[in-house]
């Protein structure tokens, strides 16, 4: 099993623990708008990261990202899998293509 299936479970876990005794825990308690703040604030530092040009810096802070970012997934019930098959969906067709395919759909 890879880290973001391994991550995805724990998250389900955490779903039902004391927020005082997890930190995945306490953003679900304190509910949606604080998780999407969360992501908010990862993003700007991986913008930060990168305008930086620190390599180090930036897989650090897109570590962080994605950690909220399936913080978020579990949250609404989904998970790394919806993402991938969402992917995978797009793999194969130009960046263009797709975009106008989201106007007709």
């Amino acid at each position: 099993m890879d880290v973001l299936h391994r991550l995805a479970e724990i998250l389900e876990q955490r779903k039902t623990e004391a927020p005082d005794k997890s930190y995945a825990a306490s953003l679900y308690a304190k509910g949606l708008d604080t998780i999407l703040k969360k992501i908010g604030e990862e993003a700007t530092e991986t913008v930060i990261a990168a305008k930086d040009g620190e390599p180090g810096k930036i897989v650090y802070e897109m570590a962080d990202l994605w950690f909220h970012c399936c913080v978020l997934l579990a949250q609404q019930g989904l998970g790394p899998d919806d993402v991938l098959r969402e992917l995978g969906r797009r793999f194969g067709m130009s960046g263009l293509e797709e975009k106008a395919s989201r106007k007709l759909g």
